[in-house]
């Protein structure tokens, strides 16, 4: 069994230790966290208006605890632990960019409202930079 390697572990600690406080959070939120949430989700995703607020709550909730484990847990491998950050942080960065009152007007760079939203760029980073990791281990680079 591999453990994480050295070099992994800040990224991997920041990042999995971040999430998962947020999942946990979450948990036992209350109905006016889980209106704005699933209100926020549901403007950039269509398809999220049929989840009940709560239910949506839980799931995203179940989501971060799950990523958040997945990364501090030195057994998981870097390509798992990559995958599930990039398609987390990949989704709150699409939700980003299909909200434009997160933007400023004609560009990509962040409003005022959407600051706390637009950081989450450096998940993206992190989880990019494990599964290239564990792309050339695989390869022998």
């Amino acid at each position: 069994m591999k453990l994480m390697r050295a070099r992994e572990v800040p990224g991997r600690v920041a990042t999995g230790a971040y999430i998962l406080h947020s999942g946990v959070e979450k948990w036992n939120g209350d109905e006016e966290q889980a209106a704005g949430l699933h209100g926020m989700a549901a403007a950039a995703f269509p398809f999220l208006k049929s989840v009940p607020p709560r239910r949506f709550l839980k799931l995203l909730s179940a989501a971060e605890i799950a990523t958040g484990v997945a990364l501090l847990a030195p057994v998981v491998p870097a390509a798992v632990a990559g995958a599930a950050l990039t398609g987390f942080s990949g989704g709150l960065l699409a939700l980003y960019l299909r909200t434009p009152a997160l933007r400023k007007p004609g560009s990509i760079w962040p409003s005022q409202a959407g600051i706390g939203v637009s950081k989450d760029v450096w998940m993206l980073g992190v989880g990019l930079g494990l599964l290239t990791d564990a792309a050339s281990r695989r390869r022998g680079d």
